[in-house]
Formats: structure tokens, C-alpha cells, sequence
């Protein structure tokens, strides 16, 4: 088989709507069987599986430093030369191989040995083993997102029919974890079928192994407090509340606003190899330009998702979730604040910080706001509990915003996050009144939240049309001459 010695180079557009299919994947089909689970396992179980698979993510973290990060961006700047991405490829993954099994062991005699929920961790061993051949960080450095679009879809689609097939009652915990730990497993391991078309054997050269790990400690730190406002939220609930109800409640409110903001986000992870590539020939014109197309999506995406999950939270939880997780609804009303100020860390941090190699500033940024996590948290949860978790997050990210711009004026015209996006702001508060409105007098069903889905939509999306809103009408223009390109 010929190996491919120049990667084509994608078009933003089309790798944006690959990843998104797969961000969206990995969270849309667990969430189609969400109210199946909530109703079948109930908030305590939901609470264990939330509880116990948040500590496996830590050694998962420590096991893969900042490789995902680090290797996507190197692997971005070589993608257009066989022998070094091939180089480059193995010896991150036996680094990686090598990191993975120190934290494998350390989980099997911290966790999985001994204690109450000793079963559950040691499933997630599993886990655990499965992040050592996952290399999708590899075909994202290429812009290859297709590849990782594919290779999920398969084995998503049957880890859901397994759960409603084989998880029946409470006592079927267990099996909820394995399905959850082999579709891990599948996954990664399918992906490397397409490796021999872009990578080759190495002989004759030596691997410098040990080389990756002071770079991807550098990413390892900001990776890590990044996961201490999303991950140790739901420990610190586990640790501080012993309610494992509270837990579910949070587990369950944080996947809708995860799909929310993976909305957007997943421009990030598209934006990242294409800005490094720019960044190496030293067209920062074009890197600004960009980044104010990021920006603009961010507002014109962000604005009515944020308001949006805020004023469908009373009509969707009784029907999604079930009157055990009535905490939810104000849990989200909370929570979808970070959908925007996600947005926002996710075009300063993700895509600029990164790929210019400003690792210290990015680190000091969400240092700063994961360690205002974890005081927030000690004060808040005691006093709220899940409620408490959810403004803390919310505060901690607004936080890394605030650090990370104030760092980013310094290298780039700053007009391209400060210009005034009025128009998105009204339409967003005129469909915000409308929906809760409809809201307060419908009943809370299903066709009740589609139907205030629809109309805030088309508030919206009409409002900006009739204020003649650019950004809005380019895309449009875009899609009418591609369909007229088709119908051709």
C-alpha cells in the first residue's frame, strides 16, 4: 500500500463539521439513552458511575501528560513530511505506552484493589488501557478529522443498543461500566487500521523517546487544572456532600451543557493544526483573520445556546430526566454560562495560545482559574452542593477568559475580540422572553421543549436576518451557491 507523502490540505469548514460530528457522537448517543439510565439506575447509581469514572480520568490525565495537546500541534507542523511524522508518531506513542502503564499500576493499587467500589475500578482498568493506543491526536495534527468521525460511529451506535439490551435494573451497574470501558477500547483500536497509509516503519534511526517530556509537561499542567473545574467538581461532591444523588443530579446536567458548548468548541480542535500552519510561515494577518471568524461564531452561536438551555431547563428536565433530578433544572439554568465562556477560552486558549507555543501564559491562565475552583468549591458545595459546584465552575472559566484576553491583547490587534456584537445580544434576549414565556404556561413534555426549540430558533434566525447581520448572511450565501453548485 503506498503511503501518502503529502497530506492534502482541508478545507476549515468541512473539518469543523467532522469534528463535530464526532464531538457531538460521543456525547449525543450517551445522551440518547440518558433518560433510559436515569429511570433505570437513578440518581445514587448515576452518582457512583459519575464519582468513580472521575477519579480513573485523573490517572488517565497523569498517564497522558499534555500528549494530546503536544502531539497535535507537533504532529501539524511536520504533517507534510512522511519520515518525520513517522518519527515523530512512534515515539510519542511509546512515550505514552511507557506513562500509561505507570498510572495503570498506581490506579490498580490506590483504587481497584481494596474499597467500596473496588469493582467499578477495576472495569475501569479498561479504560485505562484503552487511552494507551489512542492516537487520534495523530489524524487531528493532519486535519485528517474524518478518519475520527468514522471509526466511532460503528462502535457508538452498538455500545447504546447494549444498554438498552443488557441493562435492566439497579444491579446492572456493572454492565453499564463495561459497555462504557470496551466502546473505549473499540474505538481507539479502530483507528489504526488507516495508520499504515500515513505512517512507516523507522529502521536504522533512534527513537528519542524522553525527548516529549518536558514539552508535554508544559501542556500537562494547564490540561490538568483544566480538568480540575470538570473533573473534581463531581469528586469534591462526592467527598463533601456523601450524596451520591447530588453527584447524578450534576453528572446529568453536565452532559446537555457538554453538548451545548461542543457546539462549539469543536472549531477549536479544527482551528488549532490550521493556525499552526500559518503561524510557521509568519502570516499573522492571516492567523487575525481567523481568529475574528472564531470569534464572531462564538458570539453568533454561543448567545442563543447559553439563553437557550436557560429557557427550556423547567420544560426538559421533568420529561429527559425523571423527578429524581428536579435539582437539574437549576443546575442548567446556572451551568449554561459556561457554554459561552467556553466559547470565548476556546478561541484565545485552544487556538491561539496553543499553537503560538504560549504555554506559560495559557498555563498561568486556567491555574489561576482552577485554583479558584477548588477555594469556591470548599465554600460553595458545603452551602449548596450542586448548586455550589456548578457557579464555581462558572466562575473559574469566566476567570481564565478574563486572564487569557488581557495576555492575547499584547500580540494581536485586540478589535478582534472587542467589537461590539449588539445584534446577536438582542436577538438572543428577545428568544430568551419568548421561550420562557412559553415555558411558564405549556406543560413540561417533549413536544412542549421541540416546539420552544423551533420558535426560539426562528426568533432568533429571523431577527438577525431583518437586522441584516453579515456574518449570518455570508453563510447563508455559501450554502445557496453550493446547493445551486449540486443542483448543476
Amino acid at each position: 500500500m503506498r503511503l501518502i507523502d503529502t497530506v492534502k490540505k482541508k478545507s476549515v469548514t468541512k473539518n469543523y463539521i467532522y469534528n463535530l460530528v464526532y464531538q457531538i457522537l460521543v456525547i449525543v448517543l450517551p445522551l440518547i439513552t440518558t433518560p433510559y439510565i436515569s429511570g433505570v439506575l437513578g440518581a445514587e447509581k448515576i452518582g457512583i458511575y459519575s464519582f468513580t469514572t472521575s477519579i480513573a480520568t485523573y490517572f488517565i490525565l497523569f498517564g497522558s501528560l499534555g500528549v494530546a495537546m503536544y502531539a497535535q500541534r507537533e504532529i501539524a507542523y511536520v504533517q507534510d513530511d512522511v519520515k518525520k511524522r513517522s518519527k515523530l508518531f512512534w515515539e510519542i506513542f511509546f512515550f505514552r505506552c511507557i506513562t500509561m502503564t505507570i498510572s495503570i499500576i498506581v490506579f490498580y493499587f490506590t483504587y481497584a484493589s481494596h474499597g467500596e467500589y473496588q469493582l467499578y475500578y477495576k472495569i475501569l482498568i479498561i479504560q485505562l488501557f484503552a487511552n494507551v493506543f489512542d492516537i487520534s491526536w495523530f489524524f487531528q495534527g493532519l486535519e485528517e478529522f474524518k478518519k475520527t468521525v468514522t471509526r466511532n460511529l460503528l462502535v457508538k451506535v452498538l455500545s447504546v443498543v447494549c444498554i438498552f439490551i443488557f441493562v435492566k435494573t439497579q444491579d446492572d451497574l456493572w454492565i453499564y461500566f463495561v459497555i462504557f470501558v470496551l466502546s473505549i477500547l473499540l474505538g481507539n483500536m479502530s483507528l489504526w487500521v488507516y495508520l499504515p497509509k500515513y505512517v512507516q516503519k523507522i529502521k536504522g534511526e533512534k527513537l528519542q523517546i524522553f525527548s516529549h517530556l518536558k514539552p508535554t509537561i508544559g501542556l500537562f499542567i494547564p490540561q490538568i487544572a483544566i480538568d480540575v473545574y470538570t473533573l473534581l467538581d463531581r469528586t469534591m461532591l462526592g467527598y463533601l456532600t456523601s450524596d451520591m444523588s447530588q453527584v447524578g443530579n450534576y453528572e446529568q446536567s453536565q452532559k446537555i451543557i457538554k453538548l451545548s458548548y461542543t457546539l462549539i468548541t469543536s472549531l477549536g480542535t479544527v482551528m488549532t493544526p490550521r493556525i499552526a500552519s500559518v503561524l510557521a510561515s509568519n502570516d499573522n494577518k492571516k492567523v487575525e483573520e481567523y481568529l475574528a471568524k472564531s470569534i464572531n461564531f462564538v458570539f453568533f452561536l454561543g448567545i442563543p445556546l447559553t439563553l437557550g438551555v436557560m429557557s427550556v431547563s423547567k420544560t426538559l428536565v421533568p420529561w429527559f430526566l425523571g423527578d429524581e433530578f428536579s435539582l437539574s433544572v437549576y443546575i442548567l439554568m446556572a451551568g449554561a454560562l459556561l457554554i459561552i465562556a467556553k466559547g470565548f477560552t476556546d478561541v484565545a486558549g485552544v487556538q491561539y495560545l496553543i499553537p503560538s507555543r504560549n504555554q506559560a501564559i495559557f498555563t498561568k491562565s486556567v491555574v489561576t482559574g482552577a485554583i479558584l475552583n477548588v477555594i469556591l468549591n470548599f465554600i460553595l458545595i458545603p452551602i449548596c452542593g450542586a448548586i455550589g459546584a456548578i457557579i464555581a465552575s462558572v466562575i473559574a472559566e469566566v476567570a481564565i477568559a478574563i486572564v487569557q484576553y488581557y495576555y492575547v491583547k499584547k500580540q494581536i490587534n485586540i478589535h478582534v475580540f472587542t467589537k461590539a456584537y449588539i445584534k446577536y445580544i438582542i436577538s438572543g434576549v428577545l428568544m430568551f422572553a419568548v421561550v420562557y414565556i412559553m415555558g411558564i404556561f405549556m406543560a413540561p413534555t417533549i413536544l412542549t421543549t421541540m416546539l420552544q426549540i423551533c420558535v426560539g430558533g426562528i426568533i432568533y434566525i429571523g431577527s438577525l436576518l431583518l437586522m441584516k447581520d453579515e456574518f449570518l448572511w455570508e453563510r447563508l450565501n455559501k450554502i445557496l451557491k453550493a446547493l445551486k453548485i449540486k443542483k448543476a
